[in-house]
């Protein structure tokens, strides 16, 4: 789920919660074959039967709901295996494909596990939550800062608990953290025992250097997708709530720069469209260590811009240069500055998660697959 859609599911449990309702949330803990979404993607269900977010395109979402009702009813958790390859899905001839395991449980928000991981959700903050798909217990691990060890909340059974945090902290190390089912030693022996690693982490962060006409539908699509969006611009006429909504708007000059610090995960755009600022940006953005900097416009404007700095005796080393990306974009014959956008996002997409962007017709396999990029820098 991207933090959109989170942002979604916490704010009606939070209304619901505050109108004495009770609640479920019915998580995808397995996908086999091709699904329709992954580990990890939520549908909240209220006691009256309403739903937010979907779990599938329409295939089981009304199953689930009834299974919710009967935990909201009975405070038993349940994990139930869907097949929805076959055409005859719940009699609707929907066949989807592929098959997903749900686990629901019941929203116990007195809970001292549930309410950290509601708040860990609610604040984009980075956490695990651990829970046996067979057996008792369950345990929220909140990575320390650096140089100080986890914490963690609950407890696992036998000797779950200390592979369960190991691969909890794991996951959470990686460039784009997904959610997973793993088998881990554990108390059921040479089995090993099913563990789902639900994640929270921060939302990606999208700085724009530059707010022209062209930067307000990156920054309108991105707030969407659930980017943490950043604006930075000398010019105060043009950072408005009504041009960026959502975005965090930055009065900055270029000398000023220093004042604001990407997160090592960001991705910085410059998009000025000012030779002197894109310049001064560009630097910030390299020297910044953000893993993604990317330059609007042909792959000669942003070698002019390194030329003009390695005049001034600003050079940067082979692993900088490596992050930056020009021209950016994937090749969609875009031209109108919503169409540059979507291509903007879409290898911004494809490059967090580890895939090519190519076509998906005449593919053989999954769609989805392990991402193929190295683990996150360390913020």
């Amino acid at each position: 789920m991207n933090a959109a859609e989170t942002r979604a599911l916490l704010g009606a449990l939070r209304d619901a919660l505050g109108r004495g309702q009770q609640a479920a949330i019915a998580t995808v803990v397995g996908v086999h074959g091709s699904a329709y979404r992954r580990e990890g993607t939520r549908m909240l269900v209220l006691d009256d039967g309403a739903q937010v977010c979907m779990l599938s395109g329409g295939c089981l979402e009304a199953e689930v709901v009834e299974v919710a009702l009967e935990v909201i009813r009975t405070g038993v958790p349940t994990v139930t295996h869907y097949d929805l390859s076959e055409d005859a899905t719940w009699g609707l001839g929907i066949g989807c494909g592929g098959s997903v395991d749900v686990r629901v449980e019941r929203v116990d928000a007195h809970d001292p596990v549930t309410a950290a991981w509601l708040s860990a959700l609610e604040a984009g903050r980075a956490a695990a939550l651990v829970v046996p798909l067979r057996g008792e217990g369950r345990a929220l691990v909140l990575p320390g800062a650096e140089g100080m060890d986890a914490q963690v909340l609950g407890t696992l059974s036998g000797d779950l608990h200390a592979p369960a945090v190991a691969a909890a902290l794991d996951r959470l190390g990686s460039r784009e953290p997904r959610a997973a089912t793993l088998t881990l030693p554990g108390v059921d022996g040479e089995e090993g025992t099913p563990v789902f690693i639900d994640l929270s982490s921060p939302p990606p962060q999208l700085v724009l250097y530059g707010a022209g006409h062209d930067a307000m539908p990156l920054s309108a699509q991105a707030h969407a997708l659930g980017y943490d969006v950043h604006v930075i611009d000398p010019r105060g006429a043009y950072l408005t709530p009504g041009r960026f909504p959502g975005a965090t708007l930055h009065d900055l000059s270029p000398e000023d720069l220093g004042a604001f610090t990407p997160s090592p995960r960001a991705h910085l755009i410059v998009m000025n469209h000012h030779v002197d600022r894109d310049r001064v940006c560009l630097r910030h953005a390299l020297e910044s260590g953000a893993e993604y900097v990317g330059v609007l416009g042909p792959r000669s404007r942003s070698l002019d811009l390194l030329a003009a700095l390695a005049g001034e005796g600003v050079t940067f080393t082979d692993t900088q240069l490596g992050r930056l990306r020009s021209p950016i974009g994937l090749r969609l014959g875009a031209e109108a500055p919503e169409e540059v956008a979507l291509s903007i996002l879409a290898e911004l997409m494809a490059w967090r998660r580890g895939y090519d962007g190519s076509f998906l017709s005449g593919h053989a396999g999954r769609i989805h697959h392990a991402p193929t990029h190295p683990a996150a820098p360390s913020s």
